[in-house]
């Protein structure tokens, strides 16, 4: 599990964006499993930030899942019993399979998040791409959220979550990207997860203090 920090304005979204093929990037090759990414987009799902996402259309749960199976459906042909079935285990996974006819607009906005993690599970995706999947969250729908992505990735799946919480990162990630408008590290969070690299990430200091046999990166008020 790979997590991708940095500022904003760090271009970290832009970044999935063009792993998606949806802007161009300028140089380089995007490889997945040593191929042209642009080819293979039903195996990568993508999870935007909330706020870009249009909820007050009057669609179901499940209809929101469903769309998750269209990249392998195939759009204008109808949904058969493995697209139902996957969607039904996406929802039972996020623990929203009782919701499943409620309109999406009705949910809270971390029953929205979950609805809209429902929909990237439905896919079964090899490349997990998610933009800030817990912000605005509870913390109970964190830690939920976080195991079930860890589940994932004990099968197999890659997952990159851009995130604002190091500490999560720390505790949680294998790898991390550390991102603004270009790659300052990348390596496992102990390697990182120094001082000088965050202040050169984040363009002011950030301590990284020892807590028992954790680290727990604190903002520096006395050094900017």
């Amino acid at each position: 599990m790979v997590g991708v920090i940095g500022p904003n304005g760090a271009r970290k979204s832009t970044l999935f964006k063009a792993i998606l093929g949806l802007i161009p990037h300028q140089r380089g090759e995007i490889l997945l499993h040593e191929a042209p990414a642009l080819g293979q987009r039903a195996m990568m799902g993508y999870l935007p930030q909330l706020e870009e996402v249009t909820r007050d259309f009057p669609v179901s749960v499940a209809d929101v899942a469903m769309m998750g199976r269209y990249p392998r459906i195939g759009w204008g042909r109808r949904p058969g019993p493995d697209d139902v079935a996957a969607v039904r285990q996406a929802l039972d996974r996020v623990e929203l399979l009782g919701q499943a006819q409620t309109q999406i607009g009705k949910l809270s906005g971390g029953q929205q998040q979950r609805a809209f993690l429902a929909r990237v599970l439905a896919q079964d995706p090899h490349l997990l791409l998610l933009d800030e999947p817990v912000s605005g969250v509870d913390t109970t729908t964190q830690h939920a959220i976080f195991a079930l992505l860890e589940a994932l990735r004990d099968t197999g799946k890659t997952v990159v979550v851009a995130t604002h919480d190091l500490n999560c990162v720390i505790e949680r990630f294998d790898q991390v990207l550390c991102l603004n408008r270009r790659v300052i590290a990348y390596g496992p969070p102990r390697e990182v997860f120094r001082e000088d690299i965050l202040d050169r990430t984040y363009g002011h200091h950030l301590m990284i203090v020892r807590v028992g046999d954790r680290r727990i990166v604190v903002a520096d008020e006395h050094r900017h």
